[in-house]
Formats: structure tokens, C-alpha cells, sequence
């Protein structure tokens, strides 16, 4: 039986992998599936809810103790919070990174090196920092100008150099920012980029803080899982010790993704973005890179979509309820 940890379960990429691994029984029907995040709404049939703070003694050693063959780990302080609450950014987006590796080589070292788990980390395109060229190579410097990014990269390198030693088998993605997002806007810097697109389709107005010459690099949440799944049964030998990607997304102006808009819903949904400059999320979103050319991702079959408005397409089969 393969056990399956996913932390950070409750969010809504969380919520999107737990639901692609039950429905098409990706690890085998019979294995056991553990979601641990701070609270449930409620959680599927067929799995074992666990909750706790990351930050709280003991927990992440608990969760070791489990030795779950793959762990997801999707937990993260976002983008916005991270810039506006520091101290919460570092403890919970990279200590705890600490703690958990800590932890599994523990259970390694007990298992006299028989225990080696697969690690899959989500990461994000915001550990590459301006100035960047137009289109990021996978050789390209990691030099993030946030907090975020800065705790996504050292994370990146702590699971690297982990499992060099074997301690565990891991892997980073590096997502896009992922749209359109389903549910309520968070805190996160990116999230007018959904915003623009999800609140016009449900008749409401959205707020646009950025000009629409802004481009940026996106996949959909669909998209998002597809990756993380794919990870966790990938060869890492291929990878020979980059253990991070780029992954895959399409590349677009925020006019262009109203464009996008107009071509599904009609001008009267482009009617109900309004513009309204933002200072910091402007300065945030103009140290993010624009567009990528994965092509270690693709040679590893990573996917996403080929269009914005495949994008808008997606999130209408999968989260529209109006």
C-alpha cells in the first residue's frame, strides 16, 4: 500500500490534487490518502483528515512518523502576506521546509536508509527576480526581489541537496500563477489575474491594479494538479541533480487575457473590469518574469494549456457555477 501525504490539502490546489488522485485512483485504488492542513470544511470519502499548525512542535514530526512513500507539499504563506507579514513568511514557508526535511532524514536514518520518500514541492516562478529577458531559460539565475520568492528558492535548494545525500527523492515545480483560481480572492499579489476573469463571469465588478500591457506567465488549476501528479511518478534520475522546473503555462498581456474574456462572455463582461491603480501590488507584479521557455518540463511530459482562453475554458468546466 503506497501512502499518500498531502500537505496543505485544504486550499484550492490542495483540494484540486486530492480530487484528481481519488478519481482516477493515480497511486491504486487500495492506497491510503492523508490530507493534514490547519482546518477541513469537509473532506472526501476514503481519506484520512489530519490537522495542526506546521509551525507547532511536534506536528511535522508526527506527520514524519507516518512515512508516507509521496508527500505534496502545498502549504505556503502567499505572495502578498509574505512582503506584509515577515516573521509568519519565514516560519511557516521555510522553517517549516526545515523541520519536515529534518524530520524525514530522521525516519531515513532510522529505517537504516530504507525509508526515502518522494517529496514533491510546489514552488513558483517568484524565485526569478528582475532584470530577466523576455522569454527565461531553464539555465536562468534564480534572483528573487520578494520574501516569497526568496523562501521558495531556499526551499528549492534544501530539497536538492537532501536528496543528493538521499535522505529523500525530491522535486520543485516551479509554477505559474495559477488561473483562473475558483472561490474568493486571497492575498496573494497575483490574484487580480483571476480576479479580472472570475468575478466579470459571475456578473460582478473586478478591479484591475496593474496596466493591461502587464504580461505574465499563467497555467490552470487543472493544469497545476496534472503537474504535481505527473512529479510524483517521475524518473528524478532524468533530472541528474537539477531538481527544480519551469513548468509549462501560456504567456500573456492582461490585455490579452481580457481579450481572451471578451472572445467567451461579450463586451459586457470586459464592462465590469474597472482600473484602479496599485502602487504595491504594481511594484510586486513588476519584479515577476513574463515568459518562459520550459522545454526540460515538456521533454518530461509536463502539459498545460496552448491559450488563454483554453485557460478560461478550463475553469469554466471545472469550478463555473453560475
Amino acid at each position: 500500500m503506497t501512502q499518500v501525504l498531502i500537505i496543505g490539502a485544504a486550499g484550492m490546489l490542495g483540494q484540486k490534487l486530492t480530487r484528481r488522485i481519488l478519481t482516477e485512483n493515480t497511486f491504486g485504488p487500495a492506497d491510503r490518502l492523508m490530507l493534514f492542513d490547519r482546518a477541513f470544511s469537509d473532506t472526501a470519502p476514503g481519506v484520512t483528515p489530519l490537522t495542526g499548525d506546521l509551525t507547532q512542535p511536534g506536528m511535522i514530526k508526527s506527520l514524519a512518523a507516518s512515512r508516507p512513500d509521496v508527500i505534496f507539499h502545498l502549504a505556503a504563506i502567499v505572495s502578498g502576506q509574505a512582503e506584509a507579514e515577515f516573521d509568519l513568511g519565514w516560519n511557516v514557508n521555510l522553517m517549516a521546509m526545515w523541520d519536515l526535511l529534518s524530520a524525514l532524514r530522521h525516519e531515513h536514518e532510522a529505517s537504516g536508509g530504507q525509508y526515502r520518500p518522494r517529496l514533491v514541492f510546489a514552488s513558483s516562478i517568484a524565485v526569478f527576480g528582475a532584470p530577466f529577458p523576455d522569454r527565461i531559460e531553464d539555465d536562468f539565475l534564480c534572483a528573487p526581489l520578494t520574501s516569497y520568492g526568496v523562501q521558495k528558492a531556499a526551499s528549492e535548494l534544501m530539497i536538492s541537496d537532501f536528496s543528493r545525500k538521499g535522505f529523500i527523492d525530491g522535486l520543485s515545480l516551479r509554477l505559474p500563477t495559477l488561473c483562473v483560481r475558483p472561490g474568493k480572492a486571497n492575498l496573494a499579489a497575483s490574484s487580480f489575474f483571476s480576479g479580472i476573469i472570475r468575478e466579470p463571469l459571475n456578473g460582478d465588478y473586478a478591479v484591475l491594479p496593474v496596466p493591461d500591457t502587464v504580461r505574465h506567465w499563467h497555467a490552470s488549476p487543472r493544469a497545476a494538479a496534472r503537474f504535481l501528479t505527473h512529479a510524483a511518478a517521475l524518473d528524478t534520475d532524468q533530472l541528474q541533480g537539477r531538481n527544480a522546473l519551469n513548468m509549462p503555462g501560456v504567456s500573456c498581456t492582461v490585455a490579452e487575457q481580457i481579450e481572451a474574456l471578451r472572445n467567451v462572455a461579450g463586451q459586457a463582461a470586459v464592462d465590469l473590469i474597472k482600473s484602479e491603480p496599485d502602487t504595491t501590488i504594481g511594484n510586486i507584479v513588476a519584479g515577476w518574469p513574463r515568459d518562459f521557455i520550459p522545454e526540460r518540463a515538456r521533454a518530461l511530459g509536463f502539459e498545460a494549456e496552448g491559450s488563454f482562453e483554453e485557460i478560461i475554458k478550463t475553469y469554466l468546466e471545472d469550478d463555473f457555477t453560475g
